[in-house]
């Protein structure tokens, strides 16, 4: 067996004394891990860095194994990002969210391609949060627990909405809502794609949707913990001093 794609690498973790096992992301084959031969080297630790893009042939004897990726660098995006720690904590939670949540060899070509597009903007403008919460949704999407934010659960109402239902993820309006707004989640305009957002009203808006996927992809996880990157993230966007103007 034996294919060829272009892939962003999840994770890398050592395999005996010079390899390393990989995780990468492929528009074609989904999430797919495999061995590098040398990767524990010094020739191939600075090419094996989270977030980089990299050409990848994989080879195995029987599809179900493991197999044995060779790896030629793209685009490194690492070592931009060295003196940016907002930038830092946004490719570390993009890569550990896919790894958590993306079944194994399963495409997600779309997903794939907001992906690329995601951690090249984090590599070239701090104006790259907006752009990381729209892609939570497409992955939420994607992993079939999207969020319909379209008209009121409760009135049908395309005016006034204000919170999500944590039951059904739809939203609800304030005159919906009733008595029941304090048991709702909170459905910040840039929830909606309304215009841009400063950082701390995107962190509202992460609470909602982080509500969501570790209630979906936790069950389906019960020996990992949900990435702890994401949370991260988070706080940092919350903070005044890292809010955007």
């Amino acid at each position: 067996m034996e294919w060829r794609d272009e892939a962003v690498l999840l994770a890398v973790r050592k395999h005996g004394e010079s390899a390393a096992i990989i995780e990468v992301f492929t528009p074609g084959r989904g999430r797919h891990a495999g061995v590098v031969r040398g990767g524990a080297g010094r020739r191939l630790v600075p090419v094996l860095q989270p977030g980089a893009q990299l050409d990848v042939t994989w080879r195995a004897r029987i599809e179900d194994h493991i197999g044995a990726f060779s790896v030629e660098p793209v685009r490194s995006r690492l070592g931009v990002l060295m003196s940016d720690r907002l930038g830092l904590s946004g490719l570390d939670a993009v890569v550990t969210l896919l790894a958590y949540a993306l079944p194994e060899r399963m495409p997600y070509p779309d997903l794939y391609l907001r992906t690329l597009q995601l951690l090249d903007l984090i590599a070239a403008t701090p104006a790259w949060p907006l752009a990381y919460l729209k892609w939570e949704l497409a992955l939420l999407e994607a992993t079939g627990f999207g969020l319909d934010l379209t008209r009121c659960a409760v009135t049908g109402a395309c005016e006034g909405l204000a919170y999500v239902s944590p039951r059904t993820g739809r939203v609800v309006s304030a005159q919906g809502a009733g008595d029941l707004a304090p048991r709702l989640l909170p459905l910040p305009p840039c929830l909606m794609g309304q215009g841009d957002a400063p950082n701390d009203e995107i962190a509202l808006a992460m609470s909602t949707t982080g509500y969501f996927l570790e209630r979906h992809l936790v069950p389906q996880h019960p020996a990992q913990p949900f990435p702890p990157a994401r949370a991260r993230l988070a706080a940092l966007l919350a903070r005044p001093q890292l809010r955007s103007a």
